[in-house]
């Protein structure tokens, strides 16, 4: 299932939250190697204080974490503004309400295989970029601006994404980094659904239950 989880609900999931800073921590510095603020086995840096919304894909039990997205509005402080910025032109101006910024998206491949082993990484990562769309549709959200590595392209073309590469800069690391702006709206999700084969929604709007009341990764920067 997959669960958009705002401020106001970080206490009453907070597990599935404490999983999600692990996970990061394990993709992001560990494998990936980029310099990321790092406490014992968690990553966690200031935007996740600013009362950023996560999408997560968990189990039905909302016990066991799969993948999740960072979801912040262009209109406070970013990742894309504060530490990103020479990725796209100065003339562009990228802060409005229905433009949100998109970071920290992974995925986690020990439990994917663990619990759904006919699943393959690349899939696993394309349906959660699906339930991002959906999830921002919903949510009024026409733009999802992320910075990324090159290579990460042929993923979203995989998936149907539709991403206008806006700039692309060197110094952040051994690759360089790209700014897209994905677009949000029902002509894309159309795309995305028949490009991956999938008719039914993977998000929907719903009163979340508590946890438990029965209801190694790939990443984006």
């Amino acid at each position: 299932m997959y669960l958009l989880i705002e401020a106001h609900q970080a206490r009453r999931f907070s597990e599935l939250l404490s999983q999600v800073f692990k996970l990061r921590k394990r993709v992001f510095a560990d494998r990936l190697g980029w310099d990321v603020v790092v406490t014992g086995d968690v990553e966690q840096d200031v935007y996740d204080g600013l009362c950023p919304a996560y999408l997560l894909w968990c189990d039905d039990r909302q016990s066991r974490l799969y993948g999740s997205v960072r979801l912040m509005p262009t209109t406070g402080p970013t990742l894309l503004y504060d530490v990103f910025r020479n990725t796209f032109p100065s003339s562009w101006d990228l802060v409005a309400p229905s433009i949100w910024e998109g970071t920290r998206m992974c995925i986690d491949e020990d439990a994917i295989a663990r619990d759904m082993p006919g699943l393959k990484n690349d899939r696993a990562f394309c349906k959660l970029l699906l339930a991002l769309c959906e999830v921002a549709l919903d949510n009024g959200i026409e733009t999802v601006i992320s910075n990324y590595e090159p290579h990460m392209k042929r993923l979203y073309d995989r998936a149907g994404a539709e991403v206008e590469e806006l700039g692309r800069a060197t110094g952040y690391g051994r690759l360089p980094v790209c700014c897209g702006a994905f677009e949000v709206s029902v002509r894309v999700l159309a795309q995305m659904r028949e490009k991956l084969g999938i008719n039914e929604a993977l998000y929907q709007r719903r009163t979340l239950a508590m946890p438990g009341a029965g209801v190694s990764e790939m990443a984006l920067a």
